[in-house]
């Protein structure tokens, strides 16, 4: 199930879902060139050493290791993975950030990914896999969405032919469950080894989204309504 778009204006730029997609591109960038210039095995190493590491993590983590938390947020395997994770940001965030605003929406995603990460350490305690990706906090960005526009429409292509315009509640609901299988699938070998999809962070992340989006919010997710209900009587679509 791949979002193609939403239609879901915005009352303000979501400057901070764009940076985050340029921040990613940026460090995809360099990932490539570090590739191109230094070989494989340089870039393996860049990954061990930003990554999440979780038998590393949990050894008597220094400070170190514990920074991994944030910098594996803005690593990805591949462009499949890089274009993936972007794409959900892209047609999802500005409406989180919307409502949340930019220093709550930077928190609300921070922690997401945090949880996300710490969920699949849980998960598989001894891999020395690095764990990397922005998807644990784009998954709670998504929870995120769930809770503040659950009927917004969603356009999606389900493969391999078939588009679909879905209420937002129905497609995310839909590919959370499918995480979850996943994740459960992976058990045997342990999510963080199946396919290099880390399932159990994609998990948490939305778990933790789904928690933390109302009380961040606060009062702005009715401050929102009243204002998108004024701007649609002055558009005249009421």
């Amino acid at each position: 199930m791949i979002p193609l778009k939403d239609t879901n204006p915005t009352l303000r730029a979501p400057i901070v879902t764009r940076s985050l997609v340029a921040m990613n591109i940026a460090v995809y960038a360099f990932q490539a060139s570090i590739a191109a210039t230094d070989g494989p095995g340089a870039l393996a190493a860049m990954l061990r050493r930003f990554g999440v590491v979780a038998a590393e993590l949990l050894h008597v983590p220094d400070f170190e290791e514990v920074t991994t938390l944030f910098t594996s947020m803005f690593l990805h395997a591949d462009l499949l993975h890089l274009g993936s994770n972007m794409l959900f940001l892209w047609v999802f965030g500005d409406n989180v950030e919307d409502i949340l605003g930019r220093g709550r929406y930077v928190f609300f995603y921070v922690v997401g990914g945090l949880v996300a990460a710490l969920a699949q350490v849980v998960v598989d305690p001894s891999s020395r896999v690095p764990l990397v990706g922005a998807s644990g906090a784009i998954s709670a960005v998504l929870a995120g969405y769930v809770v503040m526009h659950p009927r917004a429409p969603v356009l999606a292509w389900i493969p391999p032919l078939f588009f679909q315009q879905l209420p937002a509640f129905v497609f995310l609901i839909l590919w959370f469950l499918l995480q979850l299988l996943y994740a459960f699938l992976s058990l045997p070998t342990l999510g963080a080894q199946q396919g290099g999809v880390a399932f159990f962070a994609h998990v948490g992340g939305f778990v933790a989204g789904l928690l933390l989006a109302r009380p961040i919010a606060g009062t702005r997710l009715r401050q929102w309504d009243i204002e998108a209900a004024r701007l649609r009587r002055r558009s005249g679509l009421d």
